[in-house]
C-alpha cells in the first residue's frame, strides 16, 4: 500500500496544486521580468556593475518562464509527458538553471552590496562593469556544471501506457540521486545562502554603528535584506528541506523498511514546495526596486501617473452626480 500512496498525491494533488501556482507565476514574472530586463537593456551602455547582475538575474528567470506552459500541459494531463525525453530533461535542466543562477546572482548582489558599504574605497574603485561580466559568465558556468549530471539521470518512464517526466528521476537510481542532490545542495545552495547572510549581517551592523550613513541607503539595505529573506525562507529554504526528504524516504522504501510514518506527510509537502519555489521567478523582479535607480523611478512615476488618471477619472465621472441627487431628493 505504501509504494501506491505517493502516486496518488503525484497524479491528484499535483494535478490541482501545481498548475495554477504556474499560470500565476508565468503572466506576473513574464510581465514583470519583461518590463525589468526592457528598462536595463534600454540603457545598455550605461550598465553598471550590479545591474549586470540584476540583468541575469531576469534572463535566468525568463529560461524558465519559458518552459511553464509545458509542466503546466504535463499536470493538466494528470502526469502524461508527451513532449519526449530530451525535453524533458531540457525543461527540468531550464529550471534548475533559474533556481541556482538565481542564487548565484542573488549572492553577487549582496557581496556588491557589502564592499560596497563596507569597504567603498579599499575594494569599490577597482570593480569594474568587466569584472561583473566576468563574474556573471563564471556564476553560468558554475551553475551548468552543477545541474548538467543531473541530465544523465532517468528522467522519463513508460507506466500503463503513459510516459511521466520526474523532476528527480525513478527509483531505481535514487539512492545514488540522493548523494548528488546532497552535494548539489551544499555548493549550489547552503554555501550561498552563508555567504549573503554574512554580507548583510556585516552591512547591518556597519549601518546601525554608523551615524553618517545616508538614511535612504540604509532603507535600501534593509529592504533589500527583507527580499533576500522572504525568497530564501519561502522558495529555497523549504524546496531543498522537503527534496531531500522526500529522497531519503524513497531511499527507504526502496530498502523495504516496514513504516515511514512521515513519508505521506513530507511528500504532499514537497509538492507544495515545488509551487513556491517557482515563486521566485514572480519576486526576484523585487529586487529590480531596490537595485536599480531608474526603474525605481519609473514605477514611482507609473504609480503617481496611476494615482492621478484614478483622481481625474473619481472627479469627471458623470455618474455621480445623479447619485447625489437622488440621495437629495429622498
Amino acid at each position: 500500500m505504501k509504494n501506491c500512496s505517493c502516486p496518488y498525491i503525484s497524479f491528484d494533488f499535483k494535478s490541482r496544486f501545481l498548475p495554477p501556482v504556474f499560470i500565476l507565476v508565468f503572466i506576473i514574472g513574464l510581465a514583470t521580468n519583461g518590463w525589468g530586463l526592457k528598462s536595463l537593456l534600454h540603457k545598455w551602455k550605461k550598465l553598471g556593475i550590479v545591474n549586470v547582475f540584476v540583468l541575469n538575474l531576469g534572463l535566468a528567470d525568463i529560461l524558465y518562464l519559458l518552459t511553464l506552459p509545458f509542466l503546466m500541459v504535463y499536470y493538466f494531463r494528470k502526469g502524461e509527458w508527451i513532449f519526449g525525453d530530451a525535453f524533458c530533461k531540457i525543461t527540468r535542466f531550464c529550471f534548475n538553471l533559474n533556481l541556482y543562477g538565481s542564487i548565484g546572482f542573488l549572492t553577487c548582489i549582496s557581496v556588491y552590496r557589502y564592499l560596497a558599504i563596507v569597504h567603498p574605497l579599499r575594494v569599490m574603485g577597482r570593480l569594474t562593469v568587466t569584472h561583473s561580466v566576468t563574474i556573471s559568465v563564471m556564476v553560468w558556468l558554475l551553475v551548468s556544471v552543477q545541474s548538467l549530471p543531473d541530465m544523465f539521470y532517468v528522467k522519463t518512464t513508460n507506466k500503463n501506457n503513459t510516459e511521466n517526466c520526474f523532476d528527480t528521476t525513478s527509483k531505481d537510481y535514487v539512492e545514488d540521486y540522493l548523494r548528488y542532490s546532497l552535494g548539489w545542495t551544499l555548493t549550489g545552495f547552503l554555501i550561498p545562502l552563508l555567504i549573503t547572510l554574512g554580507c548583510y549581517g556585516h552591512v547591518i551592523v556597519v549601518l546601525c554603528h554608523t551615524n553618517t550613513t545616508d538614511k535612504v541607503l540604509k532603507q535600501k539595505c534593509l529592504k533589500l535584506l527583507f527580499i533576500l529573506i522572504l525568497l530564501f525562507s519561502v522558495c529555497y529554504i523549504p524546496y531543498h528541506v522537503l527534496k531531500n526528504l522526500t529522497l531519503y524516504s524513497r531511499v527507504l522504501l526502496n530498502r523495504n523498511t516496514l513504516e515511514i510514518p512521515w513519508e505521506r506527510g513530507v511528500f504532499g509537502a514537497h509538492q507544495i514546495s515545488r509551487g513556491l519555489v517557482c515563486l521566485n521567478s514572480a519576486l526576484n523582479p523585487l529586487v529590480y526596486l531596490h537595485t536599480v535607480e531608474d526603474i525605481s523611478a519609473q514605477v514611482r512615476q507609473l504609480l503617481q501617473q496611476t494615482r492621478q488618471m484614478f483622481n481625474c477619472w473619481c472627479t469627471s465621472n458623470p455618474g455621480r452626480v445623479p447619485v447625489s441627487q437622488n440621495v437629495d431628493e429622498v
